[in-house]
């Protein structure tokens, strides 16, 4: 008999939804829940789809289901060990496939959990929704902040949320995310003066004038992070000087460094920062910055515990609350003030050739899922 999540999972797969593309995936989902008496509201920002949709009442507790169907490029499809968007499960019961992990499966597990909920619980309390996007891998810009923007306008209450990425480690359920450090980068020229290799004193090398302030960027300790967050980390991304010509001093050296920072500190504070220690060596410098996304947090409350309940009960594990990682769109739905976490299949392979994930996986998470739903919504719980 075929599994319903496997079964969703792969037809999403064979779906080429490179971001932000989204290839009748959510179209796909629509189908599925149409019979159940789900409300839809697509919502198209420029060139990208989103998709709102939901069951049960809008004035009580609402769970948000939220994810992607976007997925990144295969890269060399001839490095696969099975065509990448055609998807095959091997002896192993991996099903193999771009987007199985990153996040087509964890979407597909939510809808199923979804549909189970509501066939067993038709007049439930509470409201069950999802929100969908085709703009997460790519530049973000049209996607879920978009959504929240549309949905915070009109008061739209979400109590709790949960992102299917994948944030499992080593174990399907050993670590839950309950909020992502933030991300700043700094776009920085250094000005100096070309000329000549052998007339140094005829030019001004940016190269050699940034160099101390580097050693000190990369030398400072920005905080000590607290209980949920590591420590700040400053990262050279890219750097680029010259001309190519072994006997040409620059005139213009071009740096980009990324912050990955915890609650400890604020852009504002880290832009001073950085601004203050580059005056500091006298530097001739244009400077720009890009925020990806303000570091969030769920304490330790109701929807980590429901969780965490749900994880033990179908995987006998005790999962651990992690900070870890890159951003998700949880950034921009954290600002709506509910409780947040991530939890999904596991990240060995996300973004690799052969990327996989484990059918057992999939089933599992769609009864975590299931229980979490039922343990918030039926038990009436608030935030």
């Amino acid at each position: 008999m075929r599994d319903p999540v496997i079964e969703l999972t792969k037809q999403l797969i064979q779906r080429k939804s490179i971001s932000p593309t989204d290839q009748g995936c959510q179209q796909l989902i629509i189908d599925r829940l149409t019979p159940l008496g789900f409300t839809f509201e697509p919502m198209q920002f420029g060139e990208t789809l989103n998709l709102w949709a939901y069951h049960g009442n809008p004035d009580e507790p609402t769970l948000v289901f939220a994810g992607h169907t976007d997925v990144v490029p295969a890269g060399n499809e001839n490095s696969w060990v099975y065509p990448p968007f055609e998807p095959t499960i091997d002896e192993h019961g991996m099903l193999y496939g771009r987007g199985a992990a990153d996040m087509k499966g964890g979407l597909a597990a939510m809808v199923c959990a979804a549909e189970n909920f509501v066939k067993q619980n038709p007049n439930h309390k509470g409201r069950v929704a999802f929100l969908i996007t085709a703009d997460e891998e790519a530049a973000a810009t049209d996607g879920t902040v978009k959504v929240v923007e549309a949905l915070m306008a009109r008061k739209e209450r979400v109590d709790y949320c949960i992102v299917g990425e994948p944030s499992s480690s080593k174990l399907c359920g050993d670590q839950i995310k309950n909020g992502r450090r933030g991300s700043l980068t700094a776009n920085l020229v250094v000005h100096g003066v070309q000329g000549h290799v052998a007339y140094p004193h005829l030019a001004d090398n940016p190269v050699h004038r940034f160099a101390p302030a580097l050693a000190e960027l990369v030398a400072t300790e920005w905080d000590q992070g607290n209980q949920y967050f590591p420590a700040t980390t400053m990262q050279v991304a890219n750097i680029n000087g010259g001309t190519g010509a072994e006997n040409v001093v620059p005139g213009e050296l071009s740096v980009q460094f990324n912050f990955r920072y915890s609650s400890e500190l604020t852009d504002d504070v880290i832009r001073q920062r950085v601004t203050a220690l580059l005056d500091k060596y006298q530097l001739r410098y244009s400077l720009s910055w890009r925020l990806s996304g303000k570091p969030f947090l769920t304490p330790q409350g109701t929807l980590t515990d429901v969780t965490a309940e749900a994880i033990k009960k179908f995987t006998s594990l005790t999962t651990e609350l992690s900070t870890s990682g890159g951003t998700s769109d949880g950034r921009f739905i954290a600002l709506m003030g509910c409780q947040i976490i991530e939890l999904g299949p596991l990240n060995a392979t996300i973004h690799k050739v052969n990327e996989c994930v484990s059918c057992a996986d999939l089933k599992t998470l769609v009864n975590i899922y299931q229980r979490i739903l039922n343990n918030i919504l039926n038990r009436g719980q608030v935030s």
